[in-house]
C-alpha cells in the first residue's frame, strides 16, 4: 500500500509539473478569457495523447507485468508486436512474398478470423519461451533475447524485407479498433482499461492469480506445496505474448502499415519500464494491476514533461532510464525496509 501511495504521489507531482510547463509556456494573449480557452484545448490535447499512449502500451505492460510477477522475462515483446503486425497485413491483403509457390498463395482473409489466427500464433509463441524455461529450465533471459531476433527475422522473411500497408482496405475494423473515441476517450485506452479489470481479477482474486505470486516469490516451495509451477509459467508467458499479438493489431490499426525493420522497435523496453516503474519487482512475486497502471502513466509523462521544460530530445532516454532506476533503487530500499529483522 505505501508503495501504490508513493507511486501516487509521484504521478500526481509529475502530472502537476506537465501543467505548470503548459501554463509557462503559453503566450498570453491579453484577453484572460481567450487565455483560458486556449490553456484549456492545450491541456485536452495533451491528455489525449497521453491517454492513447498509455492505453498502448499498457497493453504490454500488462502482460510483461504478470509474468514478472510470476518470476519470468520476456524480451522478445516488440518482435512479437511487429511479426503480428505483419502477419495481419499479410493476412488482410492477401500479399504473397516471391518465394511462396503459387499452390499455398491464398486470397484477403477475413478480418475476424485473421486476428484470431493471430492471437493464435501469439499462444504458440508464449507456450513455446513457457515450455523452454519450465520445463528445459533454460534461463527466460536467453531464451527470449533468441526470440527477439527470431521473430523480427521472420517479420521480414514474410514480406520479403517490405513494408506493407491496409491502404483503404478495413476501414470498419479501423474505426471499431482506432478510430471513433468512445465516451471522449482513445480506444485504445478503453481497450487497454478493460483487459485491466479482466487481468486484476485473474491477478488478485483468482486461485490462478495466488499461485502466479506463489511461482514468483519461491518457486520450489510452490512446487512443494502443490502448485503446478511449470504450468503456471507457461500460462504466464502465454498471456504476455497473446497481449503482445493483440498490440500488433492494434498498431495495424493505428498506423495503417507494418514495416518489419522496425516496427515493435524498443517497444518490450517501454513494457518493462512500466511495469518495474510500477511496483513490479525483477525478483517476482510482487506488484499490482493498479501499480502497472500509474506506472505506464509515469513513463509517458516524463518525455512529454522533458520537451515541455525544453530538456533536448536526445536526453529523453536518458530521463526515461535515470526515472527506471531511481524507481528501482526505491523499492530496494522499501523491501529492506519492511523486510523482518
Amino acid at each position: 500500500m505505501r508503495k501504490l501511495l508513493g507511486l501516487m504521489v509521484f504521478l500526481a507531482v509529475l502530472y502537476g509539473g506537465l501543467l505548470w510547463a503548459l501554463s509557462s509556456n503559453q503566450r498570453p494573449t491579453g484577453d484572460p478569457d481567450l487565455d483560458r480557452e486556449q490553456f484549456a484545448r492545450t491541456v485536452s490535447k495533451t491528455n489525449y495523447n497521453l491517454m492513447r499512449r498509455v492505453g498502448f502500451y499498457g497493453i504490454l505492460s500488462l502482460g510483461v507485468g504478470v509474468l514478472i510477477i510470476a518470476g519470468g522475462i520476456d524480451l522478445s515483446i516488440g518482435s512479437v508486436v511487429g511479426l503480428s503486425a505483419t502477419l495481419l497485413v499479410v493476412l488482410l491483403t492477401g500479399s504473397h512474398p516471391d518465394w511462396l509457390p503459387e499452390s499455398l498463395q491464398f486470397g484477403p482473409v477475413p478480418a475476424g478470423l485473421a486476428i484470431a489466427i493471430v492471437l493464435a500464433a501469439g499462444a504458440l509463441i508464449g507456450w513455446l519461451h513457457g515450455t523452454l524455461v519450465a520445463k528445459l529450465k533454460l534461463q527466460p533471459f536467453i531464451v527470449t533475447l533468441c526470440s527477439l531476433f527470431i521473430f523480427r527475422g521472420l517479420a521480414r522473411w514474410l514480406t520479403g524485407d517490405a513494408s506493407l500497408g491496409l491502404e483503404d482496405r478495413c476501414q470498419d475494423l479501423r474505426r471499431l479498433l482506432y478510430r471513433e473515441d468512445l465516451f471522449g476517450l482513445p480506444k485504445f485506452l478503453i481497450i487497454f482499461l478493460a483487459l485491466a479489470a479482466v487481468v486484476g481479477v485473474v491477478l488478485h482474486l483468482s486461485v490462478l492469480g495466488r499461485h502466479l505470486f506463489a511461482i514468483g516469490s519461491n518457486d520450489k516451495a510452490a512446487r512443494s506445496s502443490g502448485i503446478a509451477v511449470d504450468r503456471g509459467r507457461i500460462l504466464a508467458y502465454m498471456g504476455c505474448s497473446i497481449l503482445a499479438a493483440w498490440a500488433g493489431c492494434l498498431y495495424l490499426m493505428e498506423h495503417n502499415a507494418a514495416q518489419p525493420t522496425e516496427t515493435g522497435s524498443f517497444f518490450e523496453l517501454y513494457a518493462i519500464a512500466g511495469a518495474v516503474l510500477g511496483g513490479c519487482s525483477l525478483r517476482g512475486g510482487d506488484g499490482t494491476v493498479l501499480g502497472i497502471i500509474i506506472g505506464v502513466a509515469i513513463i509517458w509523462i516524463l518525455p512529454t514533461l522533458t520537451t515541455m521544460w525544453g530538456i533536448p530530445a536526445t536526453l529523453e532516454y536518458f530521463v526515461t532510464g535515470s526515472a527506471l532506476l531511481i524507481g528501482a533503487i526505491g523499492d530496494e530500499l522499501l523491501r529492506r525496509r519492511l523486510r523482518p529483522v
